[in-house]
């Protein structure tokens, strides 16, 4: 007998950046696997991706700098051969950590035609026909790519729907600059995904409006990299006392009041948070906490100071 589906897991999708690699820049990552070797991280992302889709997930998000997220999912998608499963990943960082905790440097960013063509040719070796959205990792308003027209018609031309992520104080910028990009009349991306928060909602307006005019809305670090879990503040935390739930969940309920949020990602590092980030479900509308934002400027140099462990 299949199991009833959640309502509102639809607007759930999975990200794997905490377990393609054995380094992330996030906080509260004790359920991943003592030894972090590749074979065990390929087990827990397995688990994951199987407790998630029975679940009812069926949105996966990864990325060229995530590690082995790609070669991992790929995997698992060849094993369990699911129809209904949309797979979003990410070009712009190249992985260069080296399967260490302790890398000097974990990633490197490039946007450039060279890097793009290079990396679609890798997702789309491993992701084939399950890759749906392929994205910009990191768009700034300040990337070479706003006046890199071939790269633009590069993009332009692929033959899945493309879109691009923000990050930093001045997302909303960007997010505004992408979305009016166009060559030869037809838009360059129809999809964004974006950091928001309640400690970091500055976005929102310019996510709103993405939204009005058909683009694809994602949001990511719905938890503030694990802060929110970790160390909520106190409204969120009483919150989730008494609904009887992890701060996590009112977190992301929070997201999901949004109504231009399409897809929420979990970023869980094992199963246990996974089961606790889907408790959103079953919190009512969070509005009450809303309030709770702070500076952007102080919110990106709080979380650039974040260690990657």
């Amino acid at each position: 007998m299949a199991v009833p589906r959640a309502a509102g897991i639809e607007r759930l999708g999975l990200g794997l950046a905490a377990l393609g690699r054995p380094a992330y820049l996030n906080v509260g990552r004790a359920e991943l696997p003592a030894d972090r070797t590749v074979e065990a991280m390929r087990a827990a992302s397995w688990d994951v991706l199987d407790q998630a889709y029975a679940a009812g997930v069926r949105w996966v998000d990864v990325a060229r700098s995530y590690g082995l997220a790609e070669e991992f999912l790929a995997g698992w998608l060849r094993a369990r051969a699911p129809a209904d499963v949309t797979v979003s990943s990410k070009w712009g960082y190249t992985y260069v950590g080296e399967w260490r905790t302790d890398a000097p440097v974990h990633e490197v960013k490039e946007h450039s035609l060279a890097r793009f063509t290079e990396q679609w040719a890798e997702s789309t070796a491993l992701l084939g026909a399950h890759l749906a959205l392929y994205q910009v990792h990191s768009l700034t308003v300040d990337s070479p790519l706003f006046d890199d027209l071939p790269l633009q018609d590069a993009l332009a031309a692929l033959p899945v729907r493309v879109g691009f992520s923000t990050s930093g104080p001045r997302q909303a910028d960007a997010v505004r600059r992408a979305l009016a990009l166009e060559r030869h009349g037809v838009p360059v991306f129809t999809a964004v995904q974006s950091t928001w928060n309640v400690l970091e909602p500055s976005v929102g307006p310019a996510l709103a409006e993405a939204h009005s005019t058909g683009a694809h809305v994602l949001v990511k670090e719905a938890l503030a990299n694990g802060r929110l879990a970790v160390s909520p503040p106190r409204p969120v935390a009483d919150l989730a006392a008494r609904h009887g739930v992890g701060p996590d969940a009112v977190a992301l309920a929070a997201v999901l009041a949004q109504p231009w949020a399409d897809t929420v990602l979990l970023g869980p590092s094992g199963p246990r948070q996974l089961r606790s980030n889907l408790d959103a479900l079953r919190v009512p509308a969070v509005t009450q906490v809303t309030d709770l934002a702070v500076d952007p400027e102080t919110y990106w140099k709080d979380r650039a100071a974040l260690a990657w462990s």
